[in-house]
């Protein structure tokens, strides 16, 4: 097999809210850390351990300006991306390194309530009960002619 992969799929909840920076261009980027933990016995103790691992997530462009909109501390999201790694010069001069996980897809997995706090949910309760859906009239048949090719 010729080249190479680069993929990571995160299942995960955020750790704080996204941090939003708009590029001179205009190009909107958002980041936001996530955590997965993992669960296991341990064979010595027998007593249940977990771990967690934090991921720096970076997203650019529709996406970001998505993040931004719906994305609180401490949704469920699933993430699809790149690892990159970066470097720069911090004041001193010594070489800093930092790898972030390039998003190129995500999906909210929390509901809308767990999302949103309730004085910001909208009221869609009307008190009105809608009536039932009445039976159509004139239904088809097997024997009705129509001009569908099969």
């Amino acid at each position: 097999m010729a080249g190479s992969v680069n993929k990571v799929i995160l299942i995960g909840n955020l750790g704080k809210d996204p941090e939003v920076r708009v590029l001179e261009n205009g190009t909107k980027l958002v980041r936001f850390p996530i955590a997965t933990s993992e669960t296991y016995t341990d064979k010595t103790t027998g007593e249940r351990k977990s771990i967690t691992d934090w991921h720096n997530i970076v997203i650019w462009r529709g996406l970001a300006e998505v993040a931004e909109k719906y994305l609180t501390k401490g949704q469920k999201v699933y993430i699809e991306g790149k690892l990159k790694t970066r470097s720069w010069q911090d004041e001193a001069g010594i070489t800093k390194y930092s790898t972030e996980v390039v998003a190129d897809n995500m999906t909210m997995l929390s509901s809308r309530s767990e999302s949103m706090p309730a004085s910001n949910q909208p009221d869609f309760n009307t008190g009105d009960t809608p009536e039932k859906p009445k039976q159509m009239s004139g239904g088809l048949s097997e024997d009705d002619d129509d001009d569908l090719p099969f």
